[in-house]
């Protein structure tokens, strides 16, 4: 009777330690996975600033030009 307990006590023990293996083998995937995202997140955030920099000098050159472009037309009235 005892040797049956301690069977199904063994079974279920050998049970927790299979199910916290793959809890730790998913915890691993799971950091692989934030670290990735984390990763992606940062190169995202740097090519945002990138584009908001291009974007900040295009818009100075656009408006360099209008304002060329406004000073040789008021030229051609005067004329």
């Amino acid at each position: 009777m005892s040797f049956e307990v301690f069977e199904k006590l063994e079974a279920k023990v050998q049970q927790a330690i299979d199910t916290i293996t793959l809890l730790q083998m998913e915890i691993e995937e799971l950091k692989e996975t934030n670290n990735n995202l984390s990763q992606q997140v940062q190169q995202s955030q740097s090519n945002h600033e990138e584009l908001v920099r291009e974007n900040n000098s295009l818009k100075e050159q656009q408006h360099v030009w209008q304002d060329r472009l406004h000073a040789l037309l008021g030229k051609m009235e005067e004329v």
